[in-house]
C-alpha cells in the first residue's frame, strides 16, 4: 500500500513483532514476556479492518512464563491507541498459526488454555473478557469504550506446545463472537 506507515519490528527476548500486514503501526516494546516483567508492545491501529501482528522466534524460547514443561509462551501487555474514526465498543484478539486459518486445538497454540485458572485476562477500558478455544482461540474484552484518539491497555498470556516460527496475532474491534464467560477483564 503506498503511503502506508510501517515501523522497524521490535525484538524482545528473542521474539520479533512486526507490523508489516497492515492494519497496526508498532511503535516500540519492552520486557521480558514473563509475569513479572511482560512484553509491552505500545502501537496504534490505524484501520477498521483486522491490524495484524506477525510474531516470530517462539520456537527458540527457551522459558514458560507459566512454568508449564513444553510448553512455551510469553504474556503480552498491548497499549493501543484508537487511530479509526470509530469508537471501539470490544477488542478481541484472535490467534493463528496460518494467517488464513482459524487456530484448531491440535496446533497447540493458545492463549494459555491448558491452564484455566492461570487465565488471568486485563483491560483497563472494557470490564468483562469472553473466551473461545474452540474452534478458533479469541479473547474478546467487552462493555468499555475506546473513543477515537483513546488508549486501551490489554494483556494476555500466549502458550504453544508445538510452536511453529511464524504465527499472528488478530486484533479486532466491535466484532463479538459466541463465546463462553471467563469473569471480569481484572483477573
Amino acid at each position: 500500500m503506498a503511503g502506508r506507515l510501517e515501523a522497524a519490528p521490535v525484538t524482545l527476548a528473542g521474539i520479533t513483532f512486526s507490523d508489516e500486514l497492515g492494519g497496526v503501526v508498532l511503535h516500540g516494546g519492552w520486557g521480558r514476556g514473563t509475569l513479572a516483567d511482560p512484553f509491552v508492545l505500545v502501537e496504534d491501529i490505524t484501520d477498521d479492518g483486522p491490524a495484524v501482528l506477525v510474531v516470530r522466534g517462539l520456537r527458540t524460547r527457551l522459558d514458560s512464563p507459566a512454568g508449564v514443561a513444553g510448553q512455551l509462551g510469553f504474556v503480552v501487555e498491548k497499549i493501543v491507541t484508537n487511530r479509526t474514526s470509530r469508537p471501539w465498543h470490544a477488542f478481541e484478539l484472535e490467534l493463528r498459526e496460518r494467517l488464513d486459518q482459524a487456530s484448531t486445538y491440535e496446533d497447540g497454540l493458545s492463549f494459555n488454555q491448558a491452564a484455566h485458572a492461570a487465565r488471568a485476562f486485563t483491560a483497563d477500558r472494557f470490564t468483562t473478557v469472553e473466551t473461545t478455544d474452540e474452534p478458533l482461540d479469541a479473547v474478546v474484552f467487552a462493555d468499555g469504550l475506546v473513543p477515537p484518539g483513546g488508549t486501551v491497555t490489554v494483556s494476555a498470556m500466549v502458550t504453544d506446545y508445538t510452536p511453529l516460527d511464524t504465527f499472528y496475532l488478530l486484533q479486532r474491534r466491535e466484532s463479538p463472537i459466541a463465546a463462553r464467560a471467563t469473569g471480569r477483564a481484572d483477573g
